[in-house]
């Protein structure tokens, strides 16, 4: 098969524990690129949050996409043009936002470059400013505040915890809505039907490409839809079981240049 397109989670995948690109992992994309290979980068994470990788393997110049947002958005990295996007309905914001004080948990969504929080003080908020290189901003009545559509919100707590807190707030919320633990700390609310399988299928409907031509690889919870929808689905060796299941390969793991290793074996191979 010619493989045109490869898709990366990033924490866990792309980068290695210290979010790092290793450098025949780089060497491999980069190589890709130059071939008129397209990398896209998947990961829930705002575009914010992407951008500084997509920069580092020089998309913008090799007509890269970005699908920030578990696919709440795709962004054309070359003419920096959202090519597809759907956001949480605005009347439901203080609903969800409500359920959170409710349950007792934090509760963050995004705003620009700032990560926007009821409270500024939570470790679990902390991080995901951290992660993303945006700054963190303490609203004292986020409800109020929220009267634009967001595309995701994410409930913070301890891990034991929000396993409870997960089966309530989709009972509450109902159908409309896709409410999934991305990390055991982070409960996320999605528009429902949003995945990176379904955004996937749109920036392949735009490329003229079938999802035969693509390689998909991951090692959490929200990669499991874009690793079956797939050619090609890849399982790092530190993916969740779940993920290793369903994948039609195993690679090594992110600390052990896992994606270069597929890059080099299915897309450099003359």
């Amino acid at each position: 098969m010619n493989y045109r397109m490869i898709v990366l989670d990033l924490d866990g995948t792309l980068t290695n524990r210290d979010k790092v690109i290793t450098e025949r992992t780089k060497k491999a994309l980069m190589e890709a690129q130059k071939r008129g290979k397209k990398v896209v980068l998947a990961s829930g994470r705002p575009t914010y949050g992407v951008v500084p990788l997509a920069e580092e393997l020089e998309m913008e110049r090799y007509g890269g996409f970005i699908l920030s947002f578990n696919g709440g958005m795709i962004t054309d990295c070359r003419t920096r043009e959202v090519v597809f996007q759907k956001k949480l309905p605005v009347e439901s914001n203080r609903r969800i936002i409500e359920l959170a004080a409710d349950q007792g948990v934090d509760i963050l969504s995004y705003q620009g470059a700032y990560v926007i929080t009821n409270n500024g003080e939570c470790p679990y908020a902390k991080l995901e400013s951290k992660v993303n290189h945006l700054k963190l901003k303490q609203i004292e009545n986020l409800a109020d505040y929220v009267t634009f559509p967001v595309e995701k919100f994410i409930m913070l707590d301890d891990g034991d915890y929000l396993a409870l807190v997960e089966g309530r707030v989709k009972a509450a919320l109902g159908k409309n809505f896709s409410v999934y633990r991305s990390d055991p700390y982070f409960l996320e609310i999605m528009p429902k039907g949003i995945d990176k399988a379904h955004s996937l299928g749109q920036l392949l409907d735009r490329l003229g490409m079938t999802q035969e031509e693509m390689i998909a690889c991951g090692d959490g919870y929200n990669d499991m839809s874009m690793i079956k929808f797939a050619g090609l689905g890849v399982a790092m060796a530190n993916a969740v079981l779940p993920v290793r299941n369903a994948a039609d390969f195993i690679t090594s793991s992110n600390n052990e240049d896992g994606v270069g290793y597929v890059v080099e074996k299915f897309m450099l191979k003359d």
